[in-house]
C-alpha cells in the first residue's frame, strides 16, 4: 500500500504543469506592467517551478484583496506605506519593512501611500502565468 501511494504521488509530480524558467538576466524596464486591480499592477521579475519574484506597484488607495493560497510568501516593502493584514492581525508597514505569509493564511493589503512591494512565492504562482 505504501508503495502504491508513493507511485501515485510520483505520477502526480510528473504530470504537474511546468513553466520552465525565466531568462537569467531580466531588464525590468523592458517588462510591461500587468494591471491586476484598480490602482494595482505587477511585473513578474523571475521564476522557475520552485520560486517566483514579483514586483507590485500600488497607487494610494489600491487594495490587495483578502485571499489565501498554498504558497509560502515573503514580501519586502520597497517603498510607500501599506496596511497589511495577515491571519486577522493588521500592521502598518513602510519602505524597508517586510512580512511573511505562511501557506493558507488569509491576507491582504491597503496602500496608504503609493509604493512598491516585492513578493517572493514558493512554489511558483501558476495562476500568474496563465
Amino acid at each position: 500500500m505504501v508503495r502504491t501511494i508513493l507511485i501515485q504521488l510520483n505520477n502526480m509530480e510528473n504530470t504537474k504543469k511546468t513553466f520552465g524558467s525565466s531568462k537569467k538576466f531580466i531588464n525590468g524596464n523592458a517588462l510591461e506592467w500587468e494591471t491586476v486591480g484598480e490602482g494595482v499592477k505587477r511585473k513578474i521579475m523571475g521564476y522557475d517551478d520552485k520560486i517566483m519574484l514579483v514586483k507590485v506597484h500600488f497607487d494610494e488607495g489600491g487594495i490587495g484583496q483578502m485571499h489565501e493560497h498554498y504558497h509560502s510568501q515573503v514580501t519586502y516593502v520597497e517603498s510607500g506605506a501599506f496596511e497589511v493584514t495577515i491571519d486577522g492581525k493588521t500592521e502598518l508597514l513602510k519602505g524597508g519593512d517586510s512580512f511573511y505569509i505562511p501557506p493558507h493564511d488569509m491576507h491582504g493589503a491597503i496602500c496608504k501611500e503609493s509604493g512598491v512591494l516585492i513578493d517572493v512565492f514558493s512554489p511558483i504562482r501558476e495562476d500568474f502565468m496563465e
